[in-house]
């Protein structure tokens, strides 16, 4: 054991413990699909932004469901969306499209008359995630910003509203099916005479350990961020300029910067630990924090004001650059490590424990988790690994160790990362007996399904509905549409 702990410590000392706004075809498919929440949202393929500039029409109300109308280029937005991403609107878009639009409007009008609210804190991380999603399929911010031939700050303002648009939905979905429950008995009954093509299909699942490590940055990147901070601090004291206003310009906080960096009243929970710190002792609203160095980067913060155990605030991030040479540098170091627990000087789950810097899975000695609707679990879908870590899991054996490569984290940030397959279960229909939990989930989707079409049912027959005669002749998959 002397000789393992070791080697932990030499390698330690190695590391140096270093759409248009609201109409995205893909985010309103997922909310209608009811699959909108979390990391469900996230779109797994870039699109392009559409150009409805290039199609010649007069725009119209073409539909009116309630109060809310739906306008042609609704309907063209999500009709050229579908034809880049190959979307199939099962059945004839001409009709299908405007009613998948129109049933959009029964989810929202609904949740607005049940007061059900989402707050910017929760559209911005959803928003966080799927831009972070894309910069990892591009490769950097750059690639994705020249593949769009638009800003982040421009994509986070046209996903905007779709984001909270599909979030409301989702959790008026969530409210209606509330109360549904299956027993054993129904996932039996509902399985027993079921052929065997139509039993459900359990894709492969794969578990996965994980060693990560922050390459250093240089003392003079981070000191040139800090003095940029500290200008920023004494424009504003000084009179020049506002706070928001430097937020919007500067900040890399991409879910706050469009709102001149402000959070809507927050709990101490829902913050880094050193920034909550900083942050819940602020007294003065005409005052700026010290600076801050969170797992983020770098902030400097002003209170807006405090509510019981809440606080409303701005800030402006700003994260140093990774150099090149120290992810060259990072990888090499790894690819080391790696090289010494095939070795066997040490395992990987003592590198894990006492190497990685991803705290996250350091005390489950690397093992990677996800929050699924049955709780937390260690096992994987590819689909569900972060795009890096999927595409190199792909290539290993069980037990076998990747080379070290680049991701980007949940914090935005670039690391260098190794990773080892630790299981592999592979796709395989459904039994009773092993996948019981996969199956009731599939009985349990069904008996929701069913009473969301209920309710949708009942809900046309009741709004009042005006469409443009063009629609009328059109095979609906709700009856009631047509008054």
């Amino acid at each position: 054991m002397m000789k393992r702990k070791y080697y932990i410590i030499a390698s330690l000392l190695l590391l140096g413990m270093t759409c248009l706004a609201g109409r995205s075809l893909g985010a309103f498919a997922s909310a209608v699909s009811g699959t909108a929440s979390g990391t469900d949202t996230i779109e797994k393929k870039i699109p392009e932004p559409v150009d409805l500039s290039k199609v010649n029409f007069v725009d119209e109300v073409v539909w009116v469901v309630g109060s809310e109308a739906i306008l042609r280029s609704d309907i063209e937005m999500m009709r050229l969306q579908g034809e880049q991403e190959g979307y199939d609107f099962g059945g004839d878009p001409d009709c299908r499209i405007p009613e998948q639009l129109a049933v959009q409007k029964l989810f929202l009008h609904q949740a607005a008359l049940d007061s059900i609210e989402v707050s910017e804190a929760e559209v911005a991380s959803n928003i966080d995630q799927q831009i972070n999603a894309w910069i990892q399929m591009a490769g950097s911010r750059e690639k994705l910003e020249d593949y769009r031939k638009q800003s982040i700050a421009k994509m986070r303002q046209e996903l905007h509203d779709d984001f909270k648009n599909r979030q409301l939905v989702q959790k008026m979905r969530e409210k209606l099916v509330e109360d549904v429950k299956v027993s054993p008995a129904d996932v039996r009954a509902f399985f027993r005479n079921l052929p065997e093509d139509s039993i459900p299909f359990v894709p492969t699942e794969v578990e996965v350990q994980i060693i990560t490590n922050a390459p250093r940055i240089p003392i003079e990147d981070i000191n040139k961020v800090k003095d940029e901070l500290r200008d920023y601090t004494e424009r504003v004291t000084s009179g020049q300029t506002t706070f928001a206003t430097l937020a919007r310009l500067y900040s890399e906080d991409l879910g706050t910067a469009r709102q001149g960096g402000e959070m809507d009243y927050t709990g101490r929970g829902h913050l880094d630990p050193a920034f909550a710190a900083v942050a819940f002792n602020l007294t003065d609203p005409k005052k700026i924090s010290k600076i801050v160095e969170s797992e983020f980067g770098f902030h400097i913060i002003q209170l807006i004001d405090k509510r019981g155990d809440k606080i409303k605030f701005r800030h402006i991030l700003r994260k140093p650059k990774v150099p090149q040479q120290a992810i060259e540098t990072g990888l090499s170091r790894l690819d080391s490590i790696a090289g010494e627990i095939r070795a066997e000087k040490f395992s990987f789950e003592e590198g894990a424990t006492y190497i990685s810097d991803d705290k996250d899975t350091r005390n489950s000695y690397g093992l990677m988790s996800i929050q699924n609707e049955d709780g937390r679990t260690s096992k994987f879908r590819m689909k569900d690994l972060p795009t890096e870590v999927a595409r190199v899991v792909d290539t290993l054996q069980v037990g076998q160790i990747s080379k070290s490569f680049t991701m980007i984290n949940e914090k935005g940030k670039t690391v260098c990362a190794i990773v080892k397959l630790k299981s592999r279960t592979e796709g395989h229909r459904a039994t009773i007996t092993e996948d019981f939990q996969v199956m009731r989930n599939v009985v349990l989707a069904h008996e929701r399904e069913r009473v969301i079409h209920e309710w949708v049912r009942k809900k046309v027959a009741d709004t009042y509905v005006k469409m443009d005669d063009r629609y009328k002749n059109c095979n609906f998959e709700y009856e009631g549409w047509i008054k």
